[in-house]
């Protein structure tokens, strides 16, 4: 069985995070391991309060994992700091850990602030670099980009640019954009993909960016192309929303079964 390792936050609330990676891990097959970058206190109405750990423990964290099992891919999400995003991707460097997935996490579906302003430039320069995906919706592209995406068409050529600039491959995902279908957009620097869904009218949306990346994360373990391993991502979004279930006043993401 692969063994794939997520870098990221805990949601108290159970429905991102390294809670809807390690869910999605076990859905695709894979074996789940976690380095947590922060403590979040939470639930899908908003972001309490959110304490850092220290960045030399996420690194051992995930040197920890990565000496005890073979890693075939990895992810990451909320990273939070310039210092936790350096101590990553020097540990990440540092232990050639393949197929990394990175989620630009900065914003939460409530609203709260995930990511540091300063550390977009660490991001940027030291860890975008060494993915093999990057995964970002259209806010933190226009983020990455620093401008506005308005149409399908601006959300290519997004993906174009950002895949040409840090020498990667990014699929640009298209759900904030209006109409009857989601478009997520793929290049690599060499093609352009487009996969095309039926829009779910969904209740909550909470912790598909983390879903997503994970499972890209997991069908890459698994040996799936890039295109695959996105499209397959974007199915995998899909049907969680179609089975969310209620739980209380809440509709969370249902990967599998």
């Amino acid at each position: 069985m692969p063994a794939v390792l997520t870098i990221a936050g805990s949601d108290s609330g159970g429905g991102a995070g390294i809670q809807a990676d390690l869910k999605t891990f076990m859905a695709l097959g894979v074996y789940g391991a976690s380095a947590i970058t922060c403590v979040t206190a939470q639930n899908p109405d908003g972001v309490a309060g959110i304490a850092a750990l220290a960045p030399r423990l996420v690194a051992l964290q995930i040197r920890q994992v990565c000496w005890g099992f073979p890693i075939a891919a990895a992810k990451t999400g909320m990273l939070y700091s310039a210092a936790i995003i350096r101590a990553v991707a020097r540990t990440v460097e540092e232990l050639k850990i393949p197929n990394l997935v990175v989620d630009p996490v900065m914003v939460a579906t409530s609203g709260a602030r995930l990511l540091q302003p300063e550390a977009v430039r660490a991001l940027r320069a030291a860890l975008l670099p060494l993915a093999r995906l990057i995964t970002p919706n259209l806010p933190e592209a226009e983020a990455l980009l620093d401008r506005r995406i308005a149409t399908r068409e601006e959300a290519a050529a997004a993906a174009a640019e950002l895949s040409r600039e840090f020498g990667t491959a990014c699929v640009v995902k298209g759900g904030h954009l209006a109409g009857r279908e989601v478009w997520d957009v793929l290049a690599d620097g060499r093609r352009l993909w487009v996969f095309k869904t039926p829009r779910v009218a969904a209740r909550e949306t909470h912790g598909t960016g983390c879903t997503f990346s994970a499972a890209a994360a997991a069908l890459l373990a698994r040996g799936r192309t890039l295109a695959d391993a996105v499209q397959g991502a974007q199915r995998v979004v899909g049907a969680a929303l179609r089975r969310a279930a209620r739980v209380g006043r809440h509709y969370p993401l249902r990967v599998g079964g």
